[in-house]
């Protein structure tokens, strides 16, 4: 389980009900929703939450830097809670699940001196792509 209600508990966010019911949402491992779907699920908790409030706590949290807005190949962005915990994406090419992937090793060995034009790096964003099991 990811620790984004612990976090925000900690960091003194006001946490309303509508708050709440989001960042339950959220919270857990491999969770990479589109605001619609954050916005269903929550809906079944707390029927009366709007749209609008999903995306101003979703807008929120991102901005906390609690939660990453991951964009892939175009597709609706997905919010993820591991915003503290590095890692990677492996995405499916077909139906787009997304899966945390914590690879071993320092993943700017693969980019020789040479190659990095005099940038100091500060991050690295891999992403692997392929096929999930149910869509291979």
């Amino acid at each position: 389980m990811s620790d984004l209600l612990a976090r925000l508990r900690g960091r003194g966010w006001r946490m309303t009900s509508q708050r709440r019911v989001v960042a339950e949402v959220l919270d857990g491992d491999h969770v990479h929703l589109t605001a619609d779907e954050v916005h269903a699920r929550a809906a079944q908790r707390l029927p009366e939450i709007s749209r609008a409030t999903v995306y101003n706590a979703l807008g929120e949290l991102v901005s906390l830097g609690e939660v990453i807005e991951v964009s892939t190949d175009g597709r609706a962005k997905r919010y993820d809670p591991n915003a503290h915990h590095p890692h990677q994406h492996l995405v499916c090419s077909d139906c787009g699940t997304i899966r945390d992937v914590h690879p071993t090793g320092n993943p700017l060995a693969g980019l020789p001196a040479e190659e990095r034009f005099g940038f100091r790096v500060s991050e690295v964003e891999v992403t692997y792509r392929g096929l999930c099991p149910s869509c291979a």
